[in-house]
Parts: C-alpha cells; sequence; structure tokens
C-alpha cells in the first residue's frame, strides 16, 4: 500500500496559520499596529479603503528594518522578540509568534518600504500571495510602511465569509481604539476613503479617551488606581448615572495589551451594584492592570486576547475592591448624614410665644360604618399568590352561580362571557364557556411586531411625529458606523434621523409611542444587541431582529389598565 503522509509545502503552512491569525481585515490592522509600537514609533498612521477589503496601509516612523530583516520578517516564525522558550514567560512586547507577516503575505499582496535612521537607502519588498516578486533598494524615510491589497483575493471561501463593509470598518475602528488607548503618548491617525476619521494627538489617558469618544466624554469618567504587592491597577470608570445600554466602551488592559475576561468584567459590575440597574445596563472603564510577566500566560491564542493569570481569585477581589473604593472617593455613593434628617426637623419657637391650639369641631351625623361600606365597594380585591406579590382586581371577579346546563347554554351563551383584568399583567375572559387567558405584554410585542416587520419588508414607513426641538445624538466613531448601516430600517419604523458631522445624528422624529427622551437608549439597546447579541438571533434577517427591539419597547409603554371596552 502507498504511503498517504505527506509534508504540505511552506505556503499551504501559511494559508493555514492565515485562517488563525487573521480572520478578517482588523486582524491584519492589529498586526501591523502592534508591529508598529514594537518598532519603538512616536507616529502612526493607518490608512484604509473599501474597509480594508483593497487597501491596509500602517506607516510608522519606528526604527526600520535593515535589507536582511525585511526579508526574513515574511518567513514563518521569524521575529526579534524572543530567542528561548523561556523567554516567553517574560513577554514585553506585542508580538512574539513570528506568525503575522507570514500569515499576510499568504492571503494579500504586501509592498514592504522600510529604512533605518542611519542607512542612506532603504529596502523595498512586493510579496505576491506568499511568492517573492522583487527586492531592491528605494529611497523611503525612516521607519516602515506596510501596504497590504486585495485581502483574500486567493481565498474567495474565506472572503465571501466577510461583512458589509460597515460592519468591516466598525471592526477595524474598535482595533484601532484598543491599541490607541494602550499608548496615548504615540501620536495616531487613521484614514477611510481619503477621508481622516481619528486624528489623536500625544498626551495622557484622559485626553485619548476624550479625543476618541467625545470631548465632554471626561466628565462622565472618575479615576481608579491602587498598588498592591500583586498587581497595580489605574484607568478610569464611568460614573453610574451615565451607564448605557451598549458595552461599548469597557476596555482592560494587562501590562497594555488589551484582553477580553468575562471574570474580571464581572467583577466591576458587581461593584456597581445597587447603583445601576441590574439588567441590561453597562458602566463604563478603562482600566490597565499591570502584573509581572512571568505571572501571567499570553501564549494561549494567536490573537493574544485571553490570558491565564496565576491567582484570577485575587485579581477579582483586588479589582472590585478597587472600583467600590474609587466611587466612594469620588463621591459617586452618596453618604448618609445620620446628624440631621430635614423630614423631622421642628423650627423652633420663641419663649414667651402663645400658640393657638387647633379647633376641633364635631360631626354628629358621622356614621364609620357607612363609610366602611362605601370603601369596601370600591376598594381594589386583592388576592394572595404563592409568590408573594398580591394579584389585584380592578373589579370584583363576576361569579357563577352554578354549572349550567347544555340546553340552557344555548340560550345564554350571549349573556355569561365576560373579561377581568388582573393588574396590567393579564387579561382574563371567557368566550363560549372556554377561558382564554392573555398576556397582555406579549400580545402588544406581537401587534407592534407585526407592524415594525411590515413597515420594513414594505418599504412605508410608519408615521412620525416631529419633535418640537429635535434632539442631537453623539456616538462613538463605531457605534456611529453601525447606526449608519442601520439608519434605513431604523428610518422605516418612525425615527427621522440624519446624520450631522462625523458621530452626530439629529432627531427630527420620532414614532409616537416612544418618548422623546428615550431615543438614544432604544438606539444603544439596538447597538448592544446586533453588537453582542446571542448568534441564533444574529442569524435572523435585520427586519426581524430590529422588530423585536422596536416591539418589546413600544409593548412595555403600552401594558397599562383598560377600559372595559378595550379589552
Amino acid at each position: 500500500m502507498a504511503d498517504v503522509i505527506k509534508l504540505l509545502s511552506d505556503h499551504v503552512i501559511n494559508q493555514i496559520a492565515a485562517g488563525e491569525v487573521i480572520q478578517r481585515p482588523a486582524s491584519a490592522v492589529k498586526e501591523l499596529l502592534e508591529n508598529a509600537i514594537d518598532a519603538g514609533s512616536t507616529k502612526i498612521k493607518l490608512i484604509i479603503k473599501d474597509a480594508g477589503k483593497t487597501l491596509i496601509q500602517v506607516i510608522d516612523n519606528g526604527c526600520g528594518m535593515s535589507e536582511t530583516d525585511a526579508r526574513l520578517s515574511f518567513e514563518k516564525h521569524a521575529t526579534s522578540k524572543i530567542s528561548t522558550a523561556e523567554d516567553i514567560f517574560t513577554i514585553n512586547t506585542k508580538g512574539f509568534r513570528g506568525e503575522a507577516l507570514a500569515s499576510i503575505a499568504a492571503i494579500a499582496s504586501v509592498e514592504l518600504k522600510t529604512r533605518k535612521r542611519d542607512s542612506e537607502f532603504g529596502c523595498l519588498i512586493d510579496n505576491d500571495y506568499g511568492k517573492l516578486i522583487r527586492q531592491e533598494a528605494c529611497q523611503c524615510e525612516p521607519g516602515t510602511s506596510f501596504t497590504v491589497k486585495n485581502l483574500f483575493f486567493n481565498i474567495p471561501a474565506r472572503k465571501n465569509f466577510l461583512k458589509s463593509d460597515t460592519v468591516e470598518l466598525r471592526h477595524i475602528i474598535d482595533e484601532f481604539q484598543r491599541v490607541a488607548l494602550a499608548h496615548p503618548e504615540i501620536e495616531f491617525s487613521m484614514y477611510n476613503q481619503a477621508q481622516q476619521v481619528f486624528h489623536l494627538p500625544t498626551g495622557n489617558l484622559k485626553q485619548r479617551i476624550n479625543n476618541l469618544f467625545g470631548n465632554n466624554y471626561g466628565e462622565k469618567i472618575a479615576s481608579i488606581s491602587e498598588d498592591t504587592t500583586i498587581l497595580k491597577i489605574s484607568g478610569f470608570i464611568g460614573k453610574p448615572e451615565y451607564a448605557k445600554k451598549t458595552r461599548g466602551e469597557q476596555f482592560f488592559f494587562v501590562n497594555n495589551r488589551f484582553i477580553k475576561n468575562n471574570y474580571l468584567n464581572h467583577a466591576v459590575q458587581s461593584a456597581y451594584a445597587e447603583l445601576i440597574a441590574k439588567d441590561n445596563v453597562y458602566p463604563s472603564y478603562f482600566i490597565f492592570l499591570d502584573l509581572p510577566p512571568n505571572k501571567i500566560d499570553v501564549n494561549i491564542h494567536p490573537t493574544k486576547t485571553e490570558i491565564k493569570f496565576e491567582d484570577e481569585s485575587a485579581l477579582y477581589a483586588i479589582l472590585k475592591a478597587t472600583v467600590k473604593k474609587s466611587l466612594g472617593q469620588n463621591n459617586i455613593i452618596p453618604p448618609l448624614d445620620f446628624n440631621q434628617e430635614m423630614s423631622i426637623q421642628i423650627n423652633p419657637v420663641k419663649p414667651g410665644t402663645f400658640i393657638r391650639p387647633p379647633q376641633l369641631t364635631l360631626n354628629k351625623g358621622y356614621n364609620p360604618f357607612a363609610e366602611e361600606e362605601k370603601q369596601k365597594s370600591t376598594k381594589p380585591y386583592v388576592k394572595p399568590t404563592s409568590t408573594g406579590k398580591d394579584i389585584e382586581y380592578r373589579q370584583p371577579l363576576k361569579q357563577v352561580d352554578a354549572p349550567v346546563l347544555e340546553h340552557e347554554f344555548e340560550q345564554e351563551k350571549n349573556e355569561i362571557d365576560w373579561s377581568e383584568q388582573i393588574g396590567s399583567a393579564y387579561i382574563i375572559a371567557s368566550i363560549k364557556r372556554k377561558l382564554l387567558i392573555i398576556d397582555q405584554q406579549l400580545a402588544w410585542e406581537r401587534i407592534f411586531y407585526e407592524e415594525a416587520l411590515a413597515s420594513i419588508e414594505s418599504k412605508k414607513s410608519i408615521p412620525s411625529q416631529k419633535e418640537l426641538f429635535p434632539q442631537t445624538l453623539q456616538f462613538p466613531t463605531a457605534d456611529f458606523a453601525l447606526i449608519s448601516e442601520l439608519l434605513t430600517d431604523i428610518r422605516l419604523l418612525g425615527f427621522d434621523l440624519s446624520e450631522f458631522g462625523k458621530q452626530t445624528f439629529i432627531v427630527y422624529g420620532i414614532p409616537s409611542g416612544v418618548e422623546s427622551g428615550s431615543v438614544q437608549e432604544l438606539l444603544e439597546e439596538i447597538l448592544e444587541h446586533f453588537k453582542q447579541g446571542q448568534s441564533k438571533e444574529l442569524k435572523k434577517p435585520r427586519a426581524e431582529v430590529l422588530s423585536k427591539i422596536y416591539a418589546r419597547r413600544m409593548a412595555w409603554k403600552n401594558c397599562k389598565l383598560l377600559q372595559k371596552q378595550e379589552r
């Protein structure tokens, strides 16, 4: 029998590795930006075209590379970051695997220009889908310029899985923000379709946050700081009153490396207990954790966003306590003053002041029993339940004295039908001797869902109520891009929105059932659903998802006590 096991070529190996390292254009952006930081750059420019599918270019003023290093940088597992296996446990750089450039070059056309500061000439390398096309001397500025064209051109299956340009651009902006937040000492700029999206001058962390998320963002955050023998914590946390429906501004950095960690996120969220609503409201935070490199393991996944800690439970306790301390120090938690209680304060009376006693009159015709009977006739009937919550009936339940015989029912069926409302939650009705229980919330949701879905599918907008004073809503750049993609369908739901500047919308009209001040909250709920929603939900058509969110909000506003004719 012939041998069947064979060694794969380097080109095939790189293409396979690219599927893990470079999942979308944003992955290539992340790797190139981190390489620029490792090169000691003080100024980095990112240029994007067609959401990175056509062009990604990163230009830096870092140390540059020699001709030999430039050629080796495209080889698999070629890196300047480590030399031995032990170095992995003392990582102080962004990258160390030596996989990024080889993976990018295997699935794109890459041009590299680089020059060291002490060299007269630079080096130009063209690499076309893993094959070296040319290498020659060139004139260029000190530093390095990577130009990536036609990403995934030779892997159509991967390219077909990419989302719309708006979605892919949002992922690129997310990666750009994470890198820029970790290094406020570096000047960053970003251009999309020849338009400047960000210009971030050097400064401190608070200035960088303001430049990324809005000039007034500094008013919404409070500083956090703690230095222990285990770790050092610094950064900013959001004030409870500015908690939002979206988790967009939640950042953890470990040794200036962005990470995702649900366990640490729970520590922060639990510190806000009793200060914000428990469900579907999230505080912002920009938290930096500094630990000895040998106390963490970043070699979990090629994306390096997952980290293992030596003592995660201790980190949880320290982080939660530090956030609580910051909330208290910044007077975010209201203090209790036991020395004065205004509700029972009595004005002093000067000595010798005559106080006229109250005049009492007697109503000789008052009958307390008659008043009690009157209250009984109008007082709602309250029925205790096993859950401890009483169910209140606005009218006494009608009673049927005795079972109705079959031959009698034909004569009386039109007379015994009835309906009652239990609080504002359920409607109970008897229809032709059948008991019908209606969940009012779900019933309203279905009504508004059908209305919204029909509106989006037919392209006929739900009537909009004009605002007396148009509202101005500002969103982070990534959120703004996502709303822009959904804007056509959002307008069909009755929201009259127009873009105004890079990160701003003006609201001219809203659906009649939506409160004027809740538009931004509703849009944040839509954003959160599309950014963090469950995979099953995201596979559904966009019109269905938007209609569900709209229906839930409108139904909640309409769950109220109904008149008999409304039931």
